[in-house]
């Protein structure tokens, strides 16, 4: 969708104010938003909220709001509008329609889940990352085609190929149908690969990493196993789960950087990253890795809860570790202040000391970028490792 070899796409933003997201929880959806459409390769130029009790069926936004967008999108040479929930194939149909009064203007409609699957189309580096991701697409357009679609081959008739009477869009749909077989078929035997490959590990203890996207599990990773995994400042850096031998204190155990989650990340995604995803349900250990510079990470905690509870791996044994110390800021209130205090007013110390004081996993904060309490971090790690090690191999204890 986005063609970064060229002039960079712009987009507008779409959201909704409704009964289920306030004002200030739909402006931190379209900060991330913004971030997925950069991350793509978009420039935002502008975004739209309205206040609505539910999502309007045919259109997702009312008239009025919709005719705004569409004059300005017009007027401004926009190329995309990006919507912030799932849209219905035919809220998507409508829109499009809308958006484009006349033949000569093509301005693209997509939602989030569209923008999440073509970062990680983009992103898709191995064989294995590439049949998921093109799954999800696949089963995501299929009920999404129309007669506008020229990227699909045309099958032009022969004995057996072409039913009385199909018509192109039944031929194309029968063509994603195939093609989605075929790609379920190709991820079992990639699977049955993984599989054979996991369990050719032995009996290592397994610790994966895990957390939202982009709070550094990567850059832990290269840290700890001093490889070279890939990572930047952007979102899903990682699609691939990498596993690495790792040896503290001449304990060894396997160490998985996996996809970071999302909030509304696609049920398609979820289903297609199956296989990367046994990687955190067979670890013997998650490190949930938190962001604590960014101004929502208890949201990001519990969407990464929840998501871990979806896999069925929420009852894994855990070690909280908060990253980006050096990143963190707070606003100190003036002495005359005397609104109550919220999570934007509290220092490090402060944190420290308030709910995360009273979990009964282990909760550590560092910098791995910065090198700040890696030590300390080992250690803990160590003594997890440790303790499962002594329970599987209770003759093994001239390692430690």
């Amino acid at each position: 969708m986005f063609d970064t070899t060229t002039k960079k796409e712009t987009a507008v933003l779409v959201g909704l104010i409704s009964k289920s997201q306030d004002e200030e929880t739909l402006k931190e959806y379209l900060d991330e938003l913004e971030f997925l459409a950069q991350t793509a390769g978009a420039s935002v130029l502008k975004r739209y909220t309205q206040r609505l009790e539910h999502p309007d069926s045919r259109t997702f936004i009312g008239s009025g709001k919709l005719n705004d967008i569409q004059k300005y999108v017009t007027e401004n040479g926009v190329d995309l509008v990006i919507f912030d929930d799932e849209l219905s194939p035919a809220q998507q149909r409508n829109l499009e329609k809308a958006v484009n009064a006349t033949p000569e203007i093509k301005i693209k409609v997509v939602d989030r889940t569209r923008l999440i699957l073509d970062i990680f189309a983009a992103r898709a580096r191995t064989a294995h990352a590439k049949t998921q991701v093109e799954l999800a697409q696949s089963i995501y357009l299929l009920p999404r085609l129309t007669k506008m679609w020229s990227h699909l081959d045309r099958i032009k008739g022969g004995i057996g190929m072409k039913g009385a009477g199909e018509t192109e869009i039944e031929t194309d749909r029968r063509i994603v149908r195939d093609r989605i077989s075929f790609l379920k078929e190709r991820l079992k035997t990639i699977d049955k690969q993984m599989e054979t490959q996991r369990k050719s590990r032995g009996e290592m203890i397994r610790v994966a990493l895990v957390g939202y996207t982009n709070v550094g599990k990567s850059t832990i990773m290269n840290m700890l196993s001093k490889s070279d995994v890939f990572a930047e400042n952007k979102l899903f850096a990682t699609l691939d789960t990498t596993v690495r031998k790792v040896v503290i204190e001449n304990l060894p155990f396997l160490l998985s950087d996996t996809v970071g989650f999302i909030r509304k990340l696609p049920t398609t995604l979820i289903e297609s990253f199956k296989s990367t995803l046994d990687e955190v349900r067979e670890a013997d250990v998650l490190v949930h890795v938190v962001d604590i510079s960014h101004p929502n990470f208890e949201d990001q905690i519990n969407v990464v809860n929840q998501t871990l509870t979806d896999i069925g791996a929420g009852d894994k044994q855990t070690i909280l570790v908060f990253n980006k110390i050096d990143a963190f800021t707070f606003e100190e209130k003036e002495e005359d202040d005397l609104t109550p205090l919220n999570k934007r007013n509290l220092s490090l110390d402060q944190l420290k000391n308030s709910w995360m004081s009273k979990l009964n996993s282990p909760v550590l904060f560092i910098s791995a970028g910065k090198k700040q309490n890696i030590e300390e971090f080992k250690k803990v790690l160590y003594e997890n490792i440790k303790e499962l090690h002594q329970v599987r191999y209770p003759y093994n204890k001239f390692l430690y």
